[in-house]
């Protein structure tokens, strides 16, 4: 009888809840408070016309997976870093992606939008590359550079430079140094949280929408009414 060597185990790859698919792209617009229609130029790419015909942009954003599009916590984050260039100047998918390429073949960087990089040469050359092709003044760069270090505050990064929670805006039009809630993918599954307690801001949401008293919801949680305030804008916030 012939022994056959025994198969070989296929190694499977560590689970990473910081890269592993988990938001629809409606839902992850929601949370960074960006037009919908803007993230998902980013994530998939649009036609526009062109000549006689019709051209495409390429996206920006690889998404963990494609059919449907389903977002990780790291391109919730690199969405988050575009929308700085957002905020402030028309958004061009074409220039953006001229920075980005300048910008990462310069450092070796494979996703720059990642990288804690971004707050040191790397922000530097992205934004001196971006602000050269939009033909931005010397004091708009300066501008642009104080909008894109606002955002990148509200990063946070572990141990291997990479993000690993995210503060995001509480509504679109009020962006304030303060950071009551966060987007964690290793509590709550990655959904937003007010974060003095973990409770996400959609539980609070609905506990208001049920009618139940705001100051009973804050003893409940040991917050201050403020703090369940800012969660419901959070929510409700278009």
């Amino acid at each position: 009888m012939v022994r056959m060597p025994p198969t070989p185990k296929t190694r499977e790859k560590p689970f990473d809840a910081k890269n592993t698919a988990a938001y629809p792209l409606a839902e992850a617009a929601r949370y960074l408070k960006l037009p919908a229609a803007t993230l998902r130029s980013w994530v998939a790419g649009r036609a526009y016309p062109k000549g006689d015909g019709v051209a495409r942009f390429q996206p920006l954003i690889q998404p963990a997976t494609g059919k449907p599009p389903l977002l990780s916590f790291w391109n919730l984050v690199e969405a988050h870093v575009l929308r700085s260039l957002r905020t402030e100047h028309g958004i061009s998918l074409k220039d953006l992606r001229a920075a980005l390429r300048y910008a990462e073949q310069h450092l070796r960087v494979e996703r720059l939008l990642l990288d804690k990089k971004l707050c040191t040469e790397g922000g530097a050359l992205f934004l001196e590359r971006y602000g050269t092709l939009i033909n931005l003044s010397a004091s708009g760069q300066l501008a642009m550079r104080k909008v894109f270090d606002e955002h990148l505050k509200r990063i946070e990064w572990g141990a291997l430079a990479l993000p690993i929670r995210l503060y995001p805006f509480v509504s679109s039009s009020a962006e304030t140094p303060a950071k009551p809630i966060a987007i964690d993918p290793a509590i709550a599954f990655g959904r937003p949280i007010v974060i003095k307690v973990g409770v996400t801001t959609q539980g609070i949401a609905d506990r208001i929408d049920a009618n139940e008293d705001i100051d009973e919801i804050a003893a409940d949680y040991g917050l201050l009414r403020s703090d369940i305030e800012q969660a419901v804008l959070y929510e409700r916030a278009a």
